[in-house]
């Protein structure tokens, strides 16, 4: 149970963990559990805190979806440059300068290759240079994607036993008051 817990808590990433309310009559007499209007905003907070952090993570999903392919197609193109590094042909290709717009281009071998880093930064890096921290890139993007996926999970488990707690607190009241309504007939 220990080594369960520890990896809840390594998904987690800074996620915090929703406490299901096994017993709503004594979690409802908690000093801060006041009413159940109280409890229901408390949780709906939470809840809305639960599709925010959805919402961030998706984004950041769909933003890794799209660079994972881009830095193994630049890769590729690199051990391709490596493999014909010793080579006197020229490498015909086209490459793309906007949406359906290509220039022919003839690429001489070379020893040095430019990287885009983002932020428009671009560096000369050999072409053994520029495999390793591609090769870092991706690893580490991959991991980055797989985490999400974990933390997407760990996070629709959270906002799912904050709706069931909802519902309970709910559900709780509305007896409550059922019954009150009889004691006052």
């Amino acid at each position: 149970m220990a080594g369960d817990g520890d990896k809840t808590l390594a998904k987690a990433a800074g996620i915090p963990e929703a406490v299901f309310v096994e017993d709503v009559d004594s979690f409802m007499q908690k000093p801060q559990n006041e009413s159940a209007e109280v409890v229901l905003k408390r949780l709906e907070e939470q809840h809305q805190k639960y599709k925010f952090m959805e919402m961030n993570l998706l984004q950041k999903k769909r933003r890794l979806r799209g660079q994972i392919p881009d830095i193994r197609t630049t890769l590729d193109i690199v051990k391709h440059l490596q493999s014909k590094q010793g080579s006197e042909d020229e490498l015909k290709t086209q490459f793309l300068l906007s949406d359906q717009v290509y220039a022919k281009a003839s690429i001489l071998p070379t020893k040095k290759v430019c990287l885009w880093l983002g932020a428009n930064v671009m560096l000369e890096y050999e072409l053994s240079d520029a495999e390793a921290l591609l090769s870092k890139n991706l690893k580490a993007a991959t991991e980055s994607q797989t985490q999400v996926d974990l933390d997407l999970d760990f996070l629709r488990d959270q906002y799912t036993t904050t709706e069931v707690n909802m519902a309970r607190v709910y559900n709780f009241d509305v007896k409550r008051r059922q019954a009150a309504g009889k004691l006052s007939s």
